[in-house]
């Protein structure tokens, strides 16, 4: 699998990366390691956790599977802290939130550092540069390699990048902002999306394949066992059922059909070569669903397939994010 540079800064990550929401909740371990040794086996290196998946569950998972099934040195490890289970505060980024949430998080994945550690999203209630400095000083703690930040909207980003970059050396770059970006939900590309390539971070994109609308199992009804199916995500996946996202949907399986590959292979594809894009974290649950991810890596879609792509999933973005004088 080829390998990207994130964002302006020395880290290179596979050009896809393994998600783990689901680990030790609906995905045991047997099958997550089978998930990991394929994924890495193909060359794959970036894996994405969060203290909060499966209540810190995914990330102990995670740490079993290390050097015993895949060594430690050949994998880019990114986990999130932030998210709180607290109704009236859903997300705390304080200082000692932060560092006391990393401490935790190493010690369930087992290793001395982590390659990119996030701020799992932007804490109203807290100074943004107090948040920051937790990342400044995980990083010169070496606990953390590099940081990022993940659903800030464009100034949060724009905000935070800029306070990093404004004292060089002393502050730590970020490296990846992780947002939600598929054909179905294209909102990044408003100012989230401009900001970080004007400011060198890399994107993620989270739910590529639009909570597994894109791979059209939708198209005909809900199928026993997806996501839609379940009590707990049904309401996840319904927002992309209505009739736009059945155009885009239908616009996706058509390109396929005319390329003999599948809808899922075709979304991604898409999204993994849109500018700014370093790489698409997909959140693979079977070994079957993980092969046909992989096998996207050969696959690049015809310029006139992106155009028409492009055209059927456009937002309508007006004033002020185009030019004005010409509204």
């Amino acid at each position: 699998m080829d390998l990207r540079q994130l964002g302006r800064t020395g880290l290179r990550v596979s050009r896809l990366g393994l998600g783990t929401l689901t680990w030790a909740r609906d995905t045991e371990e047997p099958d997550a390691a089978e998930l990991l040794k394929m994924f890495w086996e193909a060359g794959g290196t970036l894996l994405d956790t969060a203290d909060v998946y499966a209540d810190g569950g995914a990330e102990y998972l995670l740490g079993r599977l290390l050097d015993s099934l895949v060594p430690r040195s050949e994998l880019v490890i990114a986990t999130k802290a932030g998210s709180v289970p607290d109704p009236d505060r859903r997300f705390d980024a304080s200082r000692g939130h932060l560092l006391a949430a990393l401490d935790a998080s190493l010690e369930r994945l087992g290793t001395d550092y982590v390659d990119l550690w996030q701020v799992h999203a932007f804490d109203p209630m807290t100074p943004l540069e107090e948040t920051l400095q937790a990342l400044d000083i995980a990083v010169s703690s070496g606990r953390v390699r590099y940081a990022g930040v993940s659903n800030f909207c464009g100034w949060q980003l724009a905000k935070a990048a800029t306070w990093q970059l404004s004292v060089p050396g002393a502050r730590t770059r970020l490296a990846s902002t992780q947002m939600e970006y598929s054909l179905l939900q294209r909102g990044v590309e408003r100012e989230v999306l401009p900001a970080a390539l004007d400011l060198g971070v890399g994107l993620l994109p989270s739910s590529p394949l639009g909570r597994g609308v894109l791979t059209g199992k939708y198209r005909h009804g809900t199928p026993p066992g997806s996501r839609g199916a379940s009590s707990t995500l049904a309401g996840f996946v319904a927002p992309y059922l209505d009739a736009p996202g059945r155009r885009v949907v239908d616009a996706v399986a058509t390109a396929a059909d005319g390329l003999a590959v599948t809808p899922a292979q075709v979304a991604l594809a898409w999204i993994r070569d849109r500018p700014g894009v370093a790489a698409p974290i997909v959140g693979a649950r079977t070994a079957r669903q993980l092969n046909e991810v992989l096998s996207v890596e050969d696959l690049r879609l015809p310029d006139e397939i992106c155009r028409a792509l492009d055209d059927i999933s456009a937002p309508v973005h007006h004033y002020p994010d185009h030019d004005w004088s010409s509204l």
